[in-house]
């Protein structure tokens, strides 16, 4: 069946559309929640490690919520995974269209929840006396497609393997957690002692995490470092799609 790029563009929009009415249906502040979150973790971390602990990092509310947003935005595009085909299954028996579709809406939303904290990053950068360049015209879009991509990949895989393996989410959640404390998101990357320095250099989300940082804090564009991004985003979603398309064919029957 072939699909012109203006129906897939529609179909991404509609799907994208209706699972924001989902979340949002009777929430009267609405998208305030999705920043609500990470703030309120960031504020829990700024006392801990700052005030309590005395980490020597700079601007660490800034450092912290530059870390935070991101994550949000893999964790929750990585807990909507899977149960996307789940919570679809009805659309999916009716109706004939791409199932990858599914997942990338859910990846897209959470990209929109995303591009919505930048503002509150930056109020922050303001009270530091910190400020944006125009480096970010660019750098947002560059580092967010390369999630976009890595994400899809995650997302189809976990949305797939789920529906035949429902133990997975168990797994997942504590999988996200040990991430989070892997990642330089509370500290920073010349922290960890050399003998764990393996934990970044081979940990695609301390690239993702960092890339981030590096632009909103430092207005800079690590292209090496985005690169590599990138090359994790493509083994992505060549594993999330090599698996998708080797099950989908069994969706009916388990859905």
């Amino acid at each position: 069946m072939k699909l012109s790029i203006g129906y897939l563009y529609d179909l991404v929009t509609v799907i994208t559309q209706k699972e924001l009415k989902v979340r949002y249906k009777s929430s009267f502040f609405g998208y305030l929640w999705s920043i609500a979150n990470p703030l309120l973790f960031a504020m829990i971390y700024f006392f801990i490690f700052k005030l309590i602990m005395r980490v020597q990092i700079p601007n660490y509310t800034v450092f912290i919520i530059t870390g935070l947003f991101p994550w949000q935005w893999f964790a929750s595009s990585t807990g909507n995974a899977l149960f996307s085909f789940l919570s679809n299954a009805q659309i999916i028996k009716k109706t004939v269209f791409p199932r990858s579709v599914i997942p990338l809406s859910n990846v897209l939303m959470e990209c929109l929840h995303f591009l919505f904290t930048i503002p509150v990053i930056l109020v922050f950068l303001y009270i530091y006396d910190m400020s944006p360049s125009l480096d970010w015209l660019w750098g947002v879009p560059l580092i967010g497609m390369a999630q976009i991509i890595l994400m899809l990949g995650v997302a189809l895989m976990l949305s797939t393997l789920n529906l035949f393996f429902r133990d997975l989410e168990r797994f997942i959640s504590l999988g996200i957690m040990l991430l989070f404390y892997c990642t330089p998101i509370l500290y920073s990357a010349e922290m960890i002692p050399q003998e764990y320095s393996w934990l970044v250099e081979y940990n695609p989300f301390a690239s993702m995490i960092t890339s981030w940082r590096e632009l909103f804090m430092h207005n800079t564009i690590n292209y090496p470092l985005v690169a590599e991004l990138y090359a994790y985003a493509a083994i992505s979603l060549l594993i999330g799609s090599s698996i998708f398309n080797k099950l989908k064919h069994r969706f009916a029957e388990i859905l």
